[in-house]
């Protein structure tokens, strides 16, 4: 193992590398195509021994990866935005074929207004794609994560697709210490590609992939697929584990600090955990019990570990990077279904921060603990960041979230 001083972008391309991916699908779109830019490089230099297909859009780009799954073949893309949008379409094609995609996603928000940088609504509203998603807090995370996704998605009981997403900028674009492994160890860690028990296309065993089902037997298959991707929080444990062994940094699909005693959690997903972490620490030396809870998988949402997450605080605050329009954020509706039927209910609070890529600072997150306290308002949604309509007054002192 060696440390290396890589971006986002770099880290989520290494490990892509050792993953001995066998074909990429490259188009640009900001944040992201560092990645795709960084995985040619290898290709021409001979360091990876892939092939390099440009395409015209994303929509071919996720086409592109499917016809490589659908012969056994490990494939990548990477995206955002409105080239998520773009690929809407192909992500439940892929998923409906089982096919073990993976993709990276430098989380960028989506236009109109136009606006490059980060936030969680690209990946968010395909939440229901049946696309695996895990979401990284920082760089190593990036490279980490993109290593495990291979052995998660190609798992017998789940072949589903997976996607990694990190922050646009926050971690696409900045640099850390990343420690890294050697290309020995990395096989050691994930099969070789095109070692499958899968069906495939084999024109020495011809088979049909995508026919008409009819309704008497669609909603079996529905409920077999919803399994799959319920279920492979089982897997992701165990390749969490596999690579704690093997490397020795620990990963659970809900990180805890603080929460053991904690009155109150923040509940989110992505980068600005890191801040909610450091916020946390600096209000307990204050005296004041809060813990955090970081949601590293989102799809499939773990509900059994969230809730011993909890434990008993009085008071939960979901921050959502992300809003799902004439509601909540998208984030804070998995959260509340959650703790629906729970005999010990806490206050479930939602705060709709960092759209755009605002800021998102300590003091952000203190105004959410400032607005969470008993009794401020009544409202359980807040839009800390949000000017009202009348100039200064913002949408969380009390008007219509």
């Amino acid at each position: 193992m060696t440390t290396e001083f890589w971006n986002g972008n770099m880290a989520a391309a290494q490990a892509v590398k050792r993953a001995r991916v066998q074909l990429i699908a490259a188009y640009p779109i900001t944040p992201q195509t560092h990645t795709v830019e960084y995985l040619s490089q290898f290709v021409n230099d001979g360091e990876l021994d892939a092939r390099m297909v440009k395409v015209e859009s994303e929509h071919s780009a996720l086409s592109a990866c499917a016809g490589a799954a659908a012969v056994g073949a490990r494939s990548f893309t990477a995206s955002c935005s409105q080239g998520i949008q773009l690929m809407s379409e192909v992500m439940y094609f892929t998923s409906g074929m089982r096919f073990p995609v993976v993709m990276a996603i430098a989380n960028r928000t989506l236009s109109v207004p136009v606006n490059i940088w980060p936030d969680h609504q690209d990946t968010l509203v395909n939440r229901d794609s049946c696309w695996l998603q895990i979401y990284a807090v920082s760089v190593q995370e990036v490279y980490d994560l993109m290593l495990m996704a291979y052995p998660i998605a190609e798992d017998p009981e789940v072949n589903l697709p997976l996607l990694i997403s990190y922050d646009g900028f926050i971690l696409s674009h900045a640099s850390e210490p990343v420690v890294t492994i050697t290309q020995e160890e990395a096989d050691q860690f994930i099969q070789p590609p095109g070692q499958t028990d899968r069906a495939i296309l084999d024109p020495e065993n011809p088979l049909q992939f995508g026919e008409v089902l009819f309704p008497e037997w669609y909603p079996d298959y529905e409920y077999k697929k919803h399994r799959a991707l319920a279920d492979s929080l089982t897997v992701i444990d165990r390749t969490f584990r596999k690579f704690k062994e093997q490397f020795g940094r620990e990963y659970h699909v809900v990180e805890t600090e603080g929460t053991g005693d904690a009155e109150v959690v923040i509940i989110g997903i992505g980068s600005m955990m890191q801040t909610a972490r450091y916020a946390a620490s600096e209000m307990r030396k204050r005296g004041e019990k809060v813990g955090v809870a970081n949601l590293r998988t989102f799809r499939p949402f773990p509900e059994e570990e969230l809730v011993k997450a909890v434990g008993h605080a009085k008071t939960v605050l979901v921050l959502d990077r992300d809003i799902g329009y004439g509601t909540s954020g998208m984030v804070y509706q998995d959260v509340t279904r959650t703790f629906y039927h729970q005999e010990q209910r806490p206050e479930l609070l939602n705060f709709i921060i960092g759209l755009g890529g605002k800021d998102i600072t300590p003091k952000t997150i203190e105004r959410c603990l400032e607005l969470g306290k008993p009794g401020f308002t009544g409202q359980s949604v807040f839009w800390p960041d949000a000017r009202g309509p009348k100039e200064g007054i913002p949408y969380s002192e009390g008007l219509t979230a």
